[in-house]
């Protein structure tokens, strides 16, 4: 599988955001949005903006999800 951005979602229904709340706070766009959501590769800039705005590590948004695992 490789890189799930899952804990991305779980730390936003943490801090009470909505995905929408991230796309003004970070300055991303829908469509980088959408890649988060589908598992697919965003920048290390984006991921730059996102731990920017809230205030946490590339590790508190993604994790390493070996083949096979699920």
């Amino acid at each position: 599988m490789g890189i799930s951005y899952r804990p991305l979602f779980v730390l936003l229904a943490s801090k009470g955001m909505k995905k929408t709340d991230l796309l003004t706070l970070a300055g991303i766009s829908s469509g980088t949005l959408a890649r988060f959501a589908k598992g697919e590769s965003v920048s290390l800039e984006v991921i730059d903006k996102i731990c920017k705005s809230l205030e946490c590590q590339p590790g508190d948004i993604m994790e390493y999800v070996p083949d096979g695992d699920k």
